[in-house]
């Protein structure tokens, strides 16, 4: 299953979907609650829900059988899948030939930084900054693992079992605020600069998620590619070590780390410029476009 969230007006609050083969979105709490299933309006309410999976099927089958909340997507914009995450975890230094390309250390255990949550934004915003505050924009393409349920002390043999599915991200980094800081956060947390999307594609759908190929496109032209199986710290590794330092709850965000290529490290450098556009995929999972422009307003 794929859950997204759509709006029919900017005015509107995001609601969860899931869009069918056809070029349509079932609008879930719509078809839910013509079902009699009560389904919150965000994906983040639908994944705090109890049996929230076999509820989005429900809402779905019923549907597809009447015709019921079946909207037209080209009436739609898509927001981000996760709008309000309480959350936004990411992993520094998570491939062996990122950290290498930055002649960092080979780290022990998870680097772990955060980017706030609004710098979330969907497939269909554009990424902005104000050009007086940075000039070093840089790209990063990430595997984004979505939590299902709360998590606090997993296993990592079970750790899996907490994440509801998976997104495309790019963990677009201000590299002057980052390396000038001597911390992250800020150089990571700029409004806008966390686009994930298009939609969650639960884990029923990826086979192995440390098994998928992954890449970045810059105005066409492909600078990041690698694979998840190069990930140092697999996604059940992360989510355990994560949850033993503090609970994950439904709809936070997990960037899992990038792979090498990013811009800042090329020779010569690439950094991200107004009217630049950047493809981040990841096989079985999706891609996201976005656009990057100065605002200094």
């Amino acid at each position: 299953m794929k859950l997204g969230q759509y709006t029919t007006t900017d005015a509107e609050d995001p609601w969860c979907g899931v869009p069918t083969d056809d070029g349509g979105v079932v609008s879930l709490p719509e078809a839910g609650t013509a079902a009699g299933v009560r389904i919150d309006g965000s994906t983040t309410d639908l994944l705090a829900d109890w049996e929230w999976r076999r509820k989005a099927e429900l809402a779905v089958e019923y549907a597809e059988e009447t015709g019921v909340g079946v909207r037209d997507a080209a009436d739609l914009s898509r927001a981000a899948p996760v709008s309000d995450p309480g959350k936004v975890v990411c992993v520094g230094l998570n491939y062996r030939d990122h950290a290498e390309e930055g002649d960092n250390p080979i780290p022990d255990e998870p680097v772990l930084f955060s980017k706030f949550p609004t710098s979330v934004t969907g497939p269909e915003d554009t990424v902005s900054w104000d050009p007086d505050l940075t000039g070093k924009v840089d790209y990063e393409a990430e595997l984004v693992a979505v939590i299902g349920e709360e998590a606090r002390r997993v296993d990592p043999d079970e750790a899996l079992e907490y994440v509801a599915g998976f997104t495309v991200g790019n963990d677009v980094s201000a590299r002057d605020l980052q390396h000038g800081d001597g911390q992250w956060v800020r150089g990571k947390s700029l409004d806008s600069f966390a686009p994930i999307g298009p939609e969650i594609v639960t884990t029923d759908e990826v086979a192995d998620p440390h098994d998928l190929s992954i890449w970045a496109d810059v105005n066409g032209e492909r600078l990041q590619e690698s694979t998840t199986s190069n990930l140092i710290f697999g996604i059940d590794e992360l989510v355990s070590f994560c949850s033993q330092a503090f609970t994950l709850t439904p709809g936070d965000l997990l960037f899992t780390g990038t792979p090498p290529g990013v811009g800042v490290y090329r020779e010569p450098p690439v950094l991200l410029g107004d009217g630049d556009s950047v493809t981040i995929g990841v096989e079985g999972v999706g891609e996201l476009t976005s656009e990057f422009a100065y605002d200094a307003e």
